[in-house]
């Protein structure tokens, strides 16, 4: 790949939606596919199995190269893929979300026995909706099925969810709020 190609796939994909493009020579469009392609793998804007879609016909120039941008445009300060690899694997998660989901239909049976205390339970109930909210975020980037645009953004989330310090030592909250169980 030639320097100008490089150059000129940085540009075009840091460029904002939406603004026309020239189409491409075709003589010059091998090597400006094969730039763009790469250095969207690159920059984790475009999944290695999305090349064959993804800019494969000159054609569809404009409209890849859009889609490109925009990605480019909704991941920059998103969190690299390989901060995943910090949290726990997928089938541990899905674990601790199946625990979530039977502790909130627990309290929703307590909901409609305990009329009293129902506050107390519509609380636990927001609480747990929202550690689930945190662990589907963490399930997600560590979906190796997924495009890496969708487990970026999953980070991303989970990045804004937990804050900057604890998201960066890997610090996550519990599954449920654990705070609500006690001894008797």
């Amino acid at each position: 790949m030639s320097t100008w190609s490089y150059l000129l796939a940085a540009t075009l994909l840091t460029t904002p939606p939406d603004v026309p493009e020239p189409p491409i020579p075709a003589d010059e469009w091998p090597a400006v596919q094969e730039a763009l392609q790469t250095l969207a793998v690159e920059w984790e804007i475009l999944d290695s199995r999305e090349v064959r879609y993804v800019l494969a016909r000159a054609e569809d120039f404009e409209n890849d190269l859009n889609l490109l941008r925009r990605r480019y445009q909704d991941l920059r300060d998103a969190p690299k893929l390989a901060d995943c690899q910090r949290f726990p694997d997928r089938n541990t998660v899905n674990e601790l979300l199946a625990f979530n989901r039977a502790y909130r239909r627990y309290l929703d049976a307590r909901q409609s026995m305990e009329h009293d205390r129902c506050w107390c339970v519509r609380l636990a109930l927001k609480e747990t909706d929202c550690l689930y909210s945190v662990w589907d975020s963490v399930r997600d980037a560590r979906s190796e099925y997924y495009y890496i645009t969708v487990r970026r953004q999953a980070l991303k989330r989970l990045q804004t969810m937990l804050g900057p310090e604890a998201y960066g030592s890997g610090e996550l909250p519990p599954h449920v709020p654990l705070w609500r169980f006690s001894e008797n």
